[in-house]
């Protein structure tokens, strides 16, 4: 973090000072924010934000003797450290992040990228960050940050010589992206696609396109929206940017892009493409697993040239990438059994397009298996959208369908009812049932998915299999 005065900090925060030692107003602070007593070192500031299992409050102590310089409480605690004292742990970390991010604006040419989008956020976010970190220094999310507390500790990270700012925006309900957006009023936001993902949370598919829709109405007057030409939803946020006074960049496969992908040749090592950026021919191969993943490489790149990097840089980095995430398409095993362990996140469109991206690099006399898990957040559409599941697995021809985890059996019965029987289609209420069949009905030549939700907790089961056949 930049470096502030403990009463600036509580100014901040709207937080009541309470000084230990020879700490006064004046004294500086600059170490790194967390919520993780266990992340904390010499110099940092311990946000004791109470949760769901624990309190943070228990581990103030721990975090002062870690070396933490500050304390932001809910209430004051008898431990040997300065603390500021707030109503809100999770809105004073806010508050503090969009200081600090104002603070690094004003004060030099901090550049910063909002991402949003049902599907392929972390995903787009590692590329854009891999494009621009040779640019120059670049923050941008750990992992999936993209919440009210993952989103504001990335922002913290700035400092003064911070060129970029990357922010993740997830949300499972209504007004989260619009207050996390506008915590720094993107320079650049964009928005993938609208999907089913979280769907339940926000009562419909129409409800999840208005809240992706709060990305562009935050983006700064001047600023650039860059948009899927591809997703109508998305489409129609050109009209959001207009009426702010913010320029579109399209991306996608429709003649209107100013980024165009064409001719995908997918392949086991990768997917290669056409790219027209602004009518000039490039290619692009992409060692990232799947056809889907072109879009967000796509996406990256339009925002990165949209920010000046030249088309040639930008092309030239994406193709150094091999993996997109942990447990996003991630290789696993060997040239006999290959696991592709996809099983972080799962909307019904991931999950489609890695069921085709399996039938796609599945070569003669090699083996599809598809490990299957349940789509979470779905609302309503639970029961419908796991049967559409099972019925493309079935019309993919995939002869080995796995499916585990009772919120997952109507996947199940529909593979089924489709004709997948003689144990074609088995269905294992555990992981740990799974992975004994799997073990041993495996053999050389299998090309293996693993797709689930998060919840499903089906990556574990991944990571045992690709151990074991590695």
């Amino acid at each position: 973090m930049i470096a502030l005065s403990l009463a600036e900090v509580a100014a901040a925060t709207s937080g009541e000072l309470i000084r230990h030692g020879a700490d006064a107003p004046e004294t500086i602070v600059s170490g790194a924010v967390d919520t993780d007593s266990r992340a904390i070192g010499a110099g940092g500031i311990f946000v004791a934000k109470p949760g769901e299992h624990t309190d943070g409050h228990r581990f103030v102590g721990a975090a002062a003797e870690q070396g933490a310089a500050l304390a932001i409480v809910e209430h004051a605690v008898d431990a040997p450290i300065t603390q500021v004292v707030v109503a809100d742990a999770v809105a004073a970390l806010a508050d503090l992040a969009r200081v600090v991010v104002e603070r690094v604006r004003a004060n030099g040419t901090l550049r910063v990228v909002g991402i949003t989008g049902s599907n392929g956020k972390t995903t787009t976010k590692n590329m854009l960050r891999t494009i621009l970190e040779a640019e120059g220094p670049t923050v941008a999310p750990v992992a999936s940050f993209n919440n009210a507390v993952g989103a504001p500790l990335t922002m913290l990270r700035v400092t003064e010589d911070t060129a970029y700012l990357v922010c993740e925006f997830g949300a499972d309900a209504p007004g989260q992206i619009a207050r996390l957006a506008g915590l720094v009023t993107p320079d650049v936001g964009i928005v993938l696609m609208v999907g089913l993902s979280h769907a339940g949370g926000f009562g419909g598919i129409e409800q999840t396109a208005l809240a992706k829709r709060e990305l562009v109405e935050q983006i700064r007057a001047g600023g650039i929206a860059v948009l899927n030409t591809d997703d109508p939803r998305v489409a129609a946020m050109a009209e959001t940017a207009a009426e702010r006074g913010v320029l579109v960049r399209w991306f996608g496969e429709h003649d209107g892009a100013d980024i165009r992908v064409s001719q995908l040749d997918v392949t086991p090592s990768g997917t290669r493409a056409q790219v027209a950026i602004d009518g000039e021919a490039h290619e692009l191969f992409l060692k990232v697993l799947g056809a889907h993943h072109i879009k967000n490489a796509v996406a990256a790149l339009t925002a990165a040239v949209a920010l000046g990097v030249s088309p040639e840089s930008a092309i030239a980095r994406l193709e150094t990438i091999e993996l997109a995430e942990r447990w996003r398409m991630e290789v696993m095993g060997s040239d006999r059994v290959r696991i592709i362990n996809d099983a972080y996140n799962a909307s019904p469109d991931a999950m489609q397009a890695a069921l085709r991206t399996l039938a796609q690099i599945t070569g003669e006399g090699e083996r599809m298996v598809a490990v299957l898990g349940a789509m979470s957040e779905l609302g309503e559409r639970d029961v419908e959208e796991h049967q559409k599941i099972g019925l493309l697995a079935v019309r993919l021809r995939i002869p080995r369908i796995v499916v585990v985890g009772a919120e997952a059996r109507p996947l199940f019965l529909s593979a089924i009812a489709e004709g997948s029987w003689s144990e074609e289609a088995v269905f294992f209420e555990t992981a740990d049932e799974a992975f004994e069949y799997l073990k041993d009905e495996l053999r050389d030549g299998d090309r293996v998915l693993v797709k689930s939700s998060n919840a499903s907790g089906l990556r574990i089961l991944g990571d045992r299999l690709g151990e074991l056949f590695s």
